[in-house]
């Protein structure tokens, strides 16, 4: 599993005019199961995204985030194995 963080590299107004594209590009991945959650960071200075797969098809889901494409953001990687979750969450387990 990853947790993976994105800066914004550019200004917000950038960013917005990339926003529409981007939402479409993550609704695709939550359609094909690779993510499982994310959202804006607090303060708006990136966001967030929790993902499952292989690395390998992470970082080429990611080049083609609209935000990659556009120049207008950061990808920091974090690889985990959930070993303990809350009740109703157990299916992230990993052995």
């Amino acid at each position: 599993m990853f947790v993976v963080s994105l800066t914004y590299t550019a200004p917000l107004s950038d960013v917005d005019a990339l926003l529409d594209a981007h939402v479409a590009w993550l609704k695709q991945a939550y359609a094909d199961g690779a993510f499982l959650a994310s959202g804006r960071k607090v303060p708006r200075e990136g966001g967030v995204i929790l993902a499952r797969g292989e690395r390998a098809a992470l970082e080429a889901r990611l080049a083609k985030d609209p935000f990659a494409e556009g120049g207008v953001a950061r990808y920091d990687i974090i690889e985990f194995v959930p070993g303990m979750t809350a009740p109703g969450l157990e299916s992230l387990k990993e052995a």
